[in-house]
């Protein structure tokens, strides 16, 4: 098969976060297996745009990749008052769509991956353009919680553009069951697939190095708690401080370190507060990690906690659990088979809540211990890539075969 995939971002574009690698690791094990993967993405890196040659394709890991020099002409418009925005925009690339037009007839399968973006915008009006079979993955941003962030914009959004879209797509995917629940709850009733996220578990192991970057030598005895992600609001990262605060007298050797891009400016806030609360020598902002740095962290940390209001399916809880680390998690996680494999716990986004979980757990390092090896053994039996990949294939080929057996346009009048 041919497929194409859109997407607001493609690596190393590491700063947006959970579906670059998501996205990249499917279509590297799409090509795997034989198939011709094309990306059209943007430069974009959340904040800063890549260094990499635009508006022509090239080679990424075997995947052909069109990196598109995106414009957000609003912001120009705005002058200084478009700091104010925290969002990554709407990635309009003008390049894009005469680029479209010359590819998506030669393709058999147009694969976008999240929304509210102009390259899943144009895609996917091309895909119904030349009849081309549509899957539509959202990636948990019509989560309840997410939309309430700007929800005035998303909904008006989502009436004129997505809704239209999703109704003529081939096939929803959606990561969790919980999703295909926030489908329908926009009233969409096109038939919707679950396929999660995978990990590629061999990549990532529970020894870490002598030294790691930030004085996190592993001289402490106290536990390393561990919020990897983007320090967003709906991430729950000021939370987790709020609890941290509360049990830190309980526990004096214990540490927090959040890695992670400062995506909405609350960094600074956030030291303030650890600094009146004595512990801000106990609180560590990072930044932004990857490579190995990344995979030492995990496998240091000795619990990791994402008390998140939405996700859709957190490359980092499966990274972590690849880490043979233990996972604290809510349940806008939407991932409660981490309780049931003995990998972690699940409990409500409240302060209190969190905190006394938070020194329950650390006060056992032995068991936090086993909950990690059994967390390890749990993604490996159900979240290799090779796993996830047949079933996205499966998922593609069933749709051709309904598209043949049809013989309908799929879609006219885009």
């Amino acid at each position: 098969m041919r497929i194409l995939f859109s997407v607001h971002g493609y690596k190393p574009a590491y700063r947006l976060g959970g579906p670059i690698l998501s996205v990249s690791a499917l279509a590297e094990g799409l090509v795997r297996n034989g198939h011709e993967v094309t990306v059209f993405t943007t430069n974009s890196n959340l904040d800063e745009d890549l260094d990499v040659v635009t508006d022509k394709p090239m080679i990424v890991d075997g995947v052909k990749v069109w990196y598109f020099r995106h414009e957000e002409p609003l912001r120009h418009w705005l002058g200084p008052i478009r700091y104010l925005s925290k969002s990554m925009g709407f990635l309009y690339a003008p390049e894009m769509r005469a680029a479209l037009e010359r590819v998506v007839p030669q393709v058999d399968i147009v694969h976008t991956h999240l929304p509210f973006v102009y390259p899943t915008y144009a895609a996917s009006r091309a895909a119904l353009r030349h009849n081309k079979p549509l899957f539509y993955h959202q990636r948990g941003v019509f989560d309840p919680a997410r939309l309430r962030f700007r929800g005035l914009k998303k909904r008006v959004f989502i009436e004129l553009f997505e809704k239209p879209v999703m109704r003529k797509a081939a096939r929803l995917i959606a990561l969790t069951s919980a999703e295909v629940a926030s489908y329908r709850a926009l009233g969409i009733d096109t038939p919707a697939t679950v396929i999660p996220n995978g990990i590629d578990a061999d990549a990532y192991g529970n020894r870490p190095r002598a030294q790691n970057k930030g004085g996190l030598d592993g001289s402490s005895r106290g536990a390393l708690i561990l919020f990897m992600g983007r320090v967003h609001p709906i991430k729950g990262a000021d939370l987790l401080l709020d609890a941290f605060i509360r049990i830190a007298a309980a526990h004096p050797l214990a540490r927090l370190v959040f890695a992670g891009p400062d995506e909405w400016g609350t960094e600074s806030i956030m030291r303030g507060r650890a600094k009146a609360a004595g512990i801000a020598d106990r609180v560590e902002f990072s930044g932004m990690v990857s490579g190995d740095e990344k995979k030492d962290l995990l496998a240091r940390a000795d619990l990791f906690c994402l008390p998140s209001a939405g996700e859709g399916f957190s490359m980092a809880i499966l990274e972590a659990l690849a880490s043979e680390t233990p996972v604290l998690i809510s349940p806008g996680c939407n991932f409660p088979e981490v309780f049931d494999a003995g990998a972690g716990r699940v409990v409500p986004n409240d302060e209190l809540e969190l905190a006394t979980a938070l020194s329950s757990m650390i006060s056992d390092l032995p068991e936090l211990r086993a909950m990690g090896q059994r967390g390890r053994a749990f993604v490996i039996r159900n979240y290799s890539w090779d796993q996830i990949t047949e079933r996205m294939i499966d998922a593609y080929s069933a749709a051709l075969a309904e598209a043949s057996t049809n013989g309908q346009p799929i879609a006219a009048n885009y």
